[in-house]
């Protein structure tokens, strides 16, 4: 039996927007235990990093060398702590869940996961997160987690942010369709594995799927999966901060869970993103529980 431990991150540092620190809650009342005790796996909830409300900090303190990263050293803060969570479940032998709060807390899970050995990404999401301080056009965080956990332009030396055992070549991304000019460029600089939604509309998302989880499972020890709720359609999915149309499906979103729990490789996840606020009777909440579900096993029969 599969071991999950739940770890809360309810932070909205990285966000720019209020109530995505709300997500953790909204995910447990979704009824996150239940469903993945439905999947067969036994649940073990260490509830939340306590971390402090953004109205208490400085959003532009001590910014980073060339640029502007909002709440970056709380960002750090949060993240240290993750990180060591998560490392701390894996040697427990279970594997960790971590709930958001802002997509900036994927830092903090692959620094973890990534502690002493290889593992591999799968980014599922609208955006490709690679953005840096001077590159960013917000300031805001959580869109600059993956270009922090490699190490990309700024980041190159933060000990708190690189994840020692990841490669580009070992990310993949899938349902990309709102990437800026200087992600671009690193997507090809890099030789990240990219799926855009046309990739899906064209190939579908079986296949799309097996193949980001080949190439990021290729030589490592484990997968970690990333699931930004903003990866599927606003229809599907109204509470998320940065809703962009043309998103994935309900059941294509089912399908991609499946393939990852098929394919026996992960390792860590984490569910980023939901805005109780922004929902609609939790619906996004509940859709994330059910999604968490599916890629620890879940099926109809």
């Amino acid at each position: 039996m599969t071991r999950v431990r739940i770890i809360g991150a309810p932070t909205d540092y990285g966000a720019n927007r209020r109530g995505v620190d709300m997500g953790p809650s909204a995910i447990r009342y979704g009824g996150l235990a239940d469903q993945l005790s439905c999947a067969g796996a036994e649940v073990v909830d260490a509830g939340d990093l306590p971390v402090p409300r953004a109205e208490e900090r400085d959003p532009d303190t001590d910014a980073p060398k060339a640029g502007d990263a909002k709440f970056l050293h709380e960002v750090a803060d949060v993240c240290r702590r993750l990180a060591d969570e998560v490392d701390g479940t894996l040697a427990d032998g279970a594997v960790p869940l971590a709930l958001g709060g802002d997509h900036s807390i994927a830092i903090g899970s692959l620094v973890g996961t990534a502690r002493d050995t290889d593992v591999g990404a799968v980014w599922f999401d609208a955006h490709a997160d690679l953005n840096t301080p001077s590159t960013t056009p917000s300031g805001n965080v959580h869109g600059m987690p993956l270009a922090a956990a490699l190490g990309i332009g700024e980041f190159a030396d933060t000990e708190w942010a690189n994840a020692t055992g990841l490669e580009p070549e070992n990310v993949a991304l899938v349902g990309l369709r709102s990437v800026d000019d200087p992600e671009v460029e690193l997507l090809r600089e890099h030789g990240f594995s990219a799926y855009t939604m046309s990739d899906i509309d064209e190939r579908g998302i079986t296949d799309v799927t097996e193949d980001a989880l080949a190439a990021a499972s290729a030589g490592v020890d484990g997968v970690h999966v990333s699931l930004d709720l903003d990866w599927l359609d606003p229809k599907e999915a109204p509470g998320v901060g940065t809703p962009v149309r043309g998103g994935v499906t309900y059941r294509e979103a089912h399908s991609a869970m499946e393939i990852v729990d098929d394919a026996g490789c992960l390792r860590s996840m984490e569910l980023v993103e939901v805005n109780p606020t922004l929902d609609q009777h939790n619906e996004t909440a509940e859709l994330a529980t059910e999604l968490a579900a599916s890629a620890f096993g879940k099926r109809v029969i």
